[in-house]
């Protein structure tokens, strides 16, 4: 398993988690963890998924994923796993 924390913050809109699991899942890439919360109209989700069976590659899929954010107004970013780890450890 290849995993890869995906965050996505902005304002709320209708369709956020909608494009981007359409998106995942157009590239195969199998969500293992979601979660998502909307607090005074800004939407803040975080996610876990696998990208080990993914069509693309890592940097690929993220610049694709940031574009996607800029098209319905959230900033979308990508990580993997092990670079999350070591950066939010104390």
């Amino acid at each position: 398993m290849k995993k890869t924390i995906i965050t996505v913050v902005g304002r709320d809109t209708v369709g956020i988690i909608a494009k981007v699991c359409t998106y995942l899942a157009e590239n195969n890439i199998n969500i293992l963890d979601i979660s998502q919360t909307i607090v005074q109209g800004y939407f803040n989700m975080m996610m876990v998924v696998d990208t080990k069976e993914a069509s693309k590659q890592f940097g690929d899929m993220a610049d694709e994923l940031e574009a996607l954010g800029q098209e319905i107004g959230v900033v979308i970013k990508c990580q993997k796993e092990e670079i999350f780890d070591k950066m939010h450890r104390i």
